[in-house]
């Protein structure tokens, strides 16, 4: 699949025209049956969870490669489905973008082969390190991108040998439910056994605790905002933390332009700015900004100038400093149809100029709304993007041919990725090289997770023996 920015729309117009052929289910078959993975209680969820893991890691590796394979082919059928169930449910996000997501997510997600063994050798005998399930984890799943998190976590969690309990934002319960639904679907087609990945009837805080207090729960994967990061960090089990991020992206005199304005633009309003990764603001050189904002309007962005409208959509999009949620994932011209501004389907993104403290800049907006910056020179730029990024160590990008500017950049932001010359997205697969993953731990080091992430080295030690050199 060529996944370029500049063909984006034809992609996902594709992805669609294709799998509405398909007939898509109203429901998977196991849905009226008490063992479809959904539980009333989160014990006995974790209970089941437990059970099954015990049975998958008994079992050959052969199993896991099934399941997964399994999964990759039912969930085809749910791509669109799912992608236009969560837009309903949470009212956030394109559906025309969440399946493009899913498609990639099935795909690119790595399996069992990303299970590596190390040995070593020598006089005294044979020493293998090899990765091993923890058991049953716990994971705590968003709002804004609830399917796809499953999905990948699913795929990666029993890879690595592991059953797996999902607590997922109330926000998006269906979505989440439906997805682990298919999921116990494709694995009891690949002859797996029942609740490999179970989850609540009803999602809450007061379950998700629960979840995380169960002493059989080995390992927490919590992805959303900073709270719920903070809280599996300190729960004294292993924790993979992917927080928030306010991901700028830098634009100097050497950047091809045009190129630039597409890419930011495709990135930035990709699934309505929900993905994490997707551009926050942009940071441009002064002798270049006035094109790039011209290429971006060529590309679907819709230029705010006068002070006034910018103060109605501050006090419109922000609520005591924070995001409004009426306004969270919802299309470019839905923001500005409530600012009495109507445009077609075309414009994906509203762009404004701002100063480096702007709340657009400072704030993670979670919107189609890209404030600009202008700088001096590229230096300035890196400490501006810098700040802006707040240390979160998730996500930059920028565009330049300047081979000293590009490793500067790289060396200061230290984000857990950084995409040069490209759209945000690239970053995770889409259109660049690499799995697909939306579960992206910078807080606690893991990365973009994979199955390896969510099993434990275990070293085996035979003395004496079984080394040939």
């Amino acid at each position: 699949m060529n996944l370029e920015a500049n063909n984006m729309d034809e992609i996902v117009a594709l992805i669609m025209k294709e799998l509405k052929k398909t007939d898509i289910k109203a429901g998977c078959q196991s849905c009226e049956s008490p063992k479809n993975g959904v539980f009333s209680s989160m014990d006995e969820a974790i209970a089941a969870a437990k059970k099954a893991q015990e049975i998958l890691f008994s079992s050959r590796l052969e199993m896991r490669e099934k399941i997964v394979a399994s999964i990759r082919e039912v969930m085809k059928d749910y791509v669109v489905e799912l992608a236009e169930l969560g837009v309903k449910e949470t009212g956030m996000g394109r559906a025309a973008d969440k399946a493009l997501k899913h498609q990639v997510t099935i795909e690119k997600t790595p399996g069992v082969e990303d299970l590596r063994a190390f040995a070593f050798s020598g006089d005294d005998g044979l020493t293998v390190m090899e990765l091993s399930p923890y058991g049953v984890i716990g994971a705590i799943t968003p709002s804004t991108n609830p399917s796809e998190t499953i999905i990948c976590n699913s795929i990666g969690m029993i890879s690595a040998g592991n059953s797996v309990v999902f607590a997922p934002h109330p926000g998006a319960k269906r979505t989440s439910i439906k997805t682990v639904e298919i999921i116990n679907e494709a694995v009891r087609k690949a002859g797996g056994p029942e609740n490999l990945v179970v989850t609540i009837a009803e999602p809450s805080i007061e379950n998700t605790n629960r979840m995380m207090e169960n002493p059989d729960i080995k390992m927490l994967v919590a992805t959303g905002g900073p709270g719920v990061v903070k809280s599996v960090m300190s729960s004294g089990k292993k924790a993979i933390g992917a927080g928030a991020g306010n991901p700028p992206v830098l634009v100097d005199e050497t950047a091809d332009i045009e190129k630039a304005a597409r890419d930011i633009v495709a990135g930035c309003s990709f699934d309505n700015n929900l993905p994490c990764i997707a551009e926050k603001e942009v940071v441009a050189v002064d002798s270049i900004t006035d094109y790039l904002i011209f290429e971006m309007q060529k590309n679907g962005a819709y230029l705010i100038k006068d002070k006034s409208v910018i103060d109605r959509l501050v006090a419109m999009v922000l609520k005591n400093g924070s995001p409004n949620r009426a306004y969270v994932g919802k299309d470019a011209s839905y923001i500005l149809k409530d600012l009495g501004i109507n445009v077609g389907g075309e414009i994906r993104v509203i762009i404004t100029e701002a100063d480096k403290d702007h709340p657009f800049a400072v704030e993670e907006l979670l919107m189609p709304i890209l404030p600009i910056i202008r700088v001096k020179n590229a230096l300035e730029g890196i400490e501006v993007s810098k700040k802006l990024e707040h240390g979160l160590r998730h996500t930059a990008m920028i565009h330049s041919k300047n081979i000293d500017i590009l490793t500067k950049y790289a060396r200061d932001m230290e984000t857990t990725i950084l995409v040069k010359n490209g759209p945000s997205f690239a970053g995770i697969g889409v259109g660049g090289e690499g799995h697909t993953t939306f579960t992206i731990a910078g807080p606690t080091g893991e990365g973009l997770t994979s199955a390896k992430s969510f099993a434990r080295n275990r070293r085996c030690v035979l003395v004496g023996g079984l080394s040939i050199k």
